[in-house]
């Protein structure tokens, strides 16, 4: 899109130079271009391309902000710019954006340059820019591009000699390359065709581990890239590991935590001398009680071990087989077997089910109430008594003075207080939180503790009840939407206190609204959110509901709406046109007008009348000018134009009307006070002899200019190409109007009537159509150019000579005009639009050898013709033409022949005498 753009903007810039060449505007021309400049490729930023210079017109002028400037570049490119130099000079320079390469862009690029001055003189020249080619270093391709390769070869017989790189790389002038390798190494070669081979079997113990190959390629010219290959030996696994640990018998007591260190086994491996060990260790097959760690060989508890739980209490001693390998997958390996004794100990406390409760009680609960036998979930699984006999002791915790253990030491959990919320003793507490102990009785006396948590449900005992029987609230109506006029509260005696709600649940509504008031549910505040109107609705009484979720209460709520003067004067004649004469007399009602005004919140005779501007000189007055609704427009003085007092023939008035006539002045500064206005315009209408005295005025014209913007380029141009294609659909439909109703005149035949030679590949043929006329010499006339007296027919134009009986025009013998078609038998040229022949001029010798012809006719031919026929048609010989007849130039005015064959009677043909 930005291209599109840009090359619009260059067609615009080309347009504007020529135009400017057109119009002859002062010259401005660009010194030292057209010209070629060149640049090596892989050229950075700012590089000179060009220098050239600009000489002004002698006006006094300057180059024009922005230019000298690239405004097109053949192909396309941003790689240069001008920048400019000392005064009037400027260089072409490269951008360095993008980089010009040789191999990949094109060579050659032109830059149109225009430039343009603030007389309006501008220029546009050519540089050509020839991008030179230099000799790049070759590049490597694939992984060597931009990094150091890693090649991991491993030791022994798994890696025969033989290749293990292909080098890729290229010149970008596709030069002949060679590859070298350093230092010389007698483990690695490196061929011409770039080929990295090995030479030996590397063994990880005596060959050095890594091998650096600093890799070079170079062009004919001797120019080279450098990259490194780092070619890694792998070791092999081919030693089995052997144990250093000597002891194979360990013992450890019962109930050890996990993670208790039982024993650490030891190993080496003969192929991980001088290094970290990557020796891997197990226990084969696993056993639940213990676990080893791979990487160090520690052997740990891994669970709790219970002597007295089958199968230990008859087997205590566990075996365990130590696996160690050298290689996680399919190395060396190596096992031992060790003995684990587990130790008895007195270790099973008594064990619950559950050792945290959650209870629900009422607080209406009564006292000796049993919520809880802990027995019932409490067990010690030892196997000999007294180890599995245990006891419950110490209930303790917040709560102990309300609950206990009844009888001692049986688990069961009995109330003995009263819970009660609104109790002032119990301190409104809603869970209580009980520690008993469960104690083994033998030695070394296990416990274990049961926490219990009795959460007190409270019970919805009281209703809601408003802090007052009724509320009443006073709001002004112009009180705005969102304000608040007040709060109702409610309590409510239930503890702990859940809240209670609040809502309308009647009244508050009119026609135009549903609701006017709204409660805010938590606090109980009430705000407007519609408009008040004391002349509507002076008094709400609303129901307010409170509830705390289950028990309501509701109370009556009476706002009344106090009055407030919002309400403007309203009158019937808003805007009005009067006209009155000049010299209508003072005192006089204007035209009858009065204005009829009304105000829902003021008494009529609460209005003032007053003009606050247009009137001039004071000529308008109202009557009465306060304490009534209706008022009338009064001339107060008369109109003096004579003078030079007056000037103003049209009035406009602006009338305010406040509705403050009975307040007092004091309380006029204080009162709120709402206005009309009406507008009146009146046209003071003169006398037809008085002189109109005008006043000066000042006229203000407002231009408006259409200033170009660059950013708006598009316009100009899509109204030109509109108005081109407009023009053109108007011509094509103005052509084809012509063409329809407007047909073009047939054109006369104008092919010579000498013969020519016969072309061979085109046959035509010349037909005479003869016609039979009836011929009556009933005119006379004299020869403007011989003198002698010729006879002629009146209708066909047929002429003698009236001596000799000859005829003027050999061309029509006989009463027979002729008709000749030069175009072929089967073309319809020769022939205008409604069918009938075109007239041809016969030349003198075409008349005479038509005249030879027709008097060479037999008679036999002659008779032979019916008068039925309409026409004869005779093939023209090949030596001669035929011609009608017509008046030759110079002569007497004769009619000329016209041929109506269709009108004509059609004898047999004769020859005339």
């Amino acid at each position: 899109m930005d291209s599109r753009i840009l090359g619009k903007r260059q067609n615009i810039f080309l347009l504007l130079f020529l135009l400017g060449r057109i119009s002859g505007a002062k010259m401005l021309s660009l010194n030292g271009l057209p010209a070629t400049g060149n640049v090596t490729e892989n050229s950075s930023a700012y590089v000179l391309v060009h220098t050239f210079s600009v000489t002004l017109s002698p006006s006094p002028s300057e180059v024009a902000s922005g230019y000298p400037l690239i405004i097109n570049s053949n192909p396309l490119t941003k790689a240069f710019r001008i920048d400019p130099g000392a005064t009037h000079t400027y260089k072409v320079v490269t951008t360095g954006d993008p980089i010009l390469d040789y191999e990949t862009m094109p060579n050659s690029f032109d830059l149109q340059i225009y430039v343009s001055d603030t007389a309006g003189a501008s220029d546009l020249q050519i540089l050509t820019v020839q991008i030179t080619d230099v000799n790049e270093p070759p590049v490597f391709r694939g992984n060597l591009a931009n990094q150091t390769v890693m090649i991991y070869i491993l030791e022994g017989n798994r890696t025969p000699p033989g290749v293990i790189y292909q080098i890729d790389a290229s010149d970008p002038e596709q030069s002949q390359l060679t590859y070298s390798c350093t230092p010389v190494s007698q483990s690695f070669t490196v061929s011409q065709t770039g080929t990295i081979s090995s030479t030996k079997e590397f063994d990880f113990e005596r060959d050095p581990h890594p091998y650096l190959l600093n890799i070079t390629v170079t062009d004919r010219l001797g120019l080279s890239t450098t990259r490194a290959v780092i070619v890694n030996i792998i070791n092999t696994n081919d030693e089995m590991p052997y144990f250093t640990t000597k002891e194979r018998l360990y013992r450890i007591p019962e109930e050890k935590s996990p993670g208790t260190v039982v024993a650490n086994i030891t190993a080496k491996d003969p192929d991980d001398e001088g290094i970290i060990s990557r020796l891997v260790y197990s226990i084969s097959p696993p056993n639940m009680h213990f676990a080893i760690n791979p990487f160090t060989g520690v052997i740990y508890v891994a669970m709790r071990i219970d002597r007295d739980a089958a199968p230990l209490h008859l087997h205590p001693n566990i075996s365990l087989v130590i696996h160690v390998e050298d290689s996680p997958s399919g190395g060396q390996t190596n096992e031992i077997e060790i003995t684990v004794i587990i130790e008895d100990l007195n270790d099973n406390p008594p064990e619950c089910s559950l050792y945290n409760f959650r209870l629900e009680v009422s607080e209406t609960a009564t006292t000796g109430t049993v919520f809880l036998d802990l027995r019932d979930h409490c067990q010690d699984i030892d196997v000999e008594p007294p180890n599995n006999e245990f006891k419950f002791t110490g209930l303790t915790g917040l709560g102990s003075n309300k609950f206990t253990l009844n009888p001692s030491g049986s688990g069961k959990i009995v109330l003995i207080g009263d819970l009660d919320f609104e109790n002032p003793d119990n301190l409104a507490v809603e869970e209580y939180t009980l520690t008993a102990v469960v104690q083994d009785i033998a030695q070394p006396y296990y416990t274990n503790n049961i926490y219990i948590y009795i959460k007190i449900i409270p019970v919805n005992e009281f209703f809601p009840g408003f802090n007052n029987p009724s509320y009443v609230f006073n709001v002004s109506e112009v009180t705005r939407g969102g304000s608040s006029i007040g709060k109702v509260s409610a309590t409510d005696k239930d503890l702990p206190f859940t809240g209670i709600t609040y809502s309308i649940v009647a009244g508050g509504g009119t026609l135009s609204y549903t609701n006017i008031f709204w409660i805010d549910p938590n606090e109980g505040n009430l705000e407007i959110i519609a408009t008040l109107d004391y002349e509507t609705t002076q008094k709400y009484i609303l129901t307010v509901q409170a509830s705390d979720a289950e028990k309501l209460a509701t109370v009556s709520v009476t706002i009344n709406v106090l009055e407030v003067n919002d309400e403007k004067p309203v009158c019937s004649a808003n805007t009005y046109s009067l006209a009155i004469p000049v010299d209508l007399a003072v005192g006089t009602n204007i035209e009858g007008f009065k204005i009829v005004c009304v105000d829902r919140d003021s008494s009529p005779r609460s209005f003032r009348y007053f003009i606050n501007s247009g009137n001039v000189n004071n000529h308008f007055t109202f009557s009465p000018s306060a304490g009534s609704n209706i008022s009338q427009l009064i001339l107060a003085s008369r109109f003096d134009y004579d003078s030079g007092l007056d000037r103003i023939w049209d009035y406009r008035l602006r009338i305010y009307i406040t509705d403050d006539n009975l307040l007092s002045s004091s309380n006029r500064a204080t009162a709120l006070i709402e206005t009309g206005t009406v507008t009146l315009s009146i046209k003071v209408i003169p006398n037809p002899t008085t002189t109109i005295t005008t006043t000066p005025a000042i006229t203000i014209l407002i231009r408006t200019e259409n200033v170009y913007s660059e950013s708006a380029w598009y316009v100009p141009f899509l109204i030109s190409v509109g108005s081109m294609l407009l023009l053109g659909y108007l011509s094509f439909l103005l052509a084809k109007y012509i063409r329809t109703y407007c047909p073009p005149k047939p054109k006369a035949n104008k092919r010579p009537l000498k013969t020519t030679p016969e072309k061979k590949k085109v046959k035509k043929e010349e037909v005479w159509e003869m016609t039979k006329i009836n011929t009556v010499f009933d005119g006379k006339a004299t020869d403007p150019v011989t003198g002698k007296m010729y006879e002629y027919n009146s209708k066909s134009g047929a002429r003698r000579w009236k001596d000799t009986k000859e005829t003027v025009e050999p061309g029509i013998k006989d009463p027979v005009a002729q008709v000749i078609s030069t175009a072929p038998a089967n073309s319809s040229e020769g022939k205008d639009r409604m069918g009938t022949p075109s007239k041809q001029e016969a030349s003198p010798n075409g008349r005479e050898l038509a005249a030879k012809n027709n008097m060479a006719t037999k008679p036999s031919e002659r008779k032979a013709e019916t008068s039925s026929q309409d026409s004869l048609k005779l093939q023209k010989p090949k030596d001669g033409a035929g011609g009608t007849g017509s008046s030759s130039p110079g002569r007497s005015p004769v009619p000329s022949p016209k041929i109506y064959p269709q009108l004509q009677p059609k004898p047999a043909l004769k020859n005339v005498v």
